[in-house]
């Protein structure tokens, strides 16, 4: 049987259910993640001390929303922008990332209790860093 993880918004309007373990945690650098960040109207911050954006990522047929939809709103860089963040409207909760066409959600870490929040394996896009950022060595890294 496979493990169920509920989640809830910072109101508890809002619930996620996911379906077993992550395919795979990471950090990422791109432009894109830090640029959202300093955008998005969330109350709870989104983005590691280094700049990072951590997310907790599950194929899209381990994922359910039980109850709140009507509570998502999605935001896009621009009008063309290939991904939709998606942030609660209740309590400005950060949700997912989603990629058009990908089979996955990229869930913000920050959904999680600190001490249930899954590590980080990677990090990713750290060609992006902007100048001067010193990341460790504790995870690996792809430019």
């Amino acid at each position: 049987m496979r493990q169920t993880t509920t989640l809830a918004c910072q109101c508890g309007r809002f619930h996620v259910e996911l379906s077993g373990e992550p395919f795979i945690t990471a950090e990422c650098h791109c432009n894109s993640c830090r640029t959202a960040a300093g955008r998005l109207p969330t109350t709870t911050p989104i983005q590691a001390p280094n700049g990072g954006t951590p997310y907790v990522l599950y194929r899209k047929d381990r994922v359910r929303f039980p109850d709140g939809t009507s509570l998502l709103r999605a935001y896009r860089l621009s009008d063309k922008a290939p991904t939709r963040r998606t942030v609660t409207t209740c309590c400005n909760t950060p949700v997912f990332v989603e990629f058009q066409g990908g089979h996955w959600l990229s869930l913000y870490a920050s959904l999680w209790p600190d001490a249930t929040r899954p590590a980080m394996q990677i990090r990713t896009q750290t060609a992006d860093v902007p100048d001067g950022t010193k990341l460790d060595d504790s995870l690996p890294a792809g430019a």
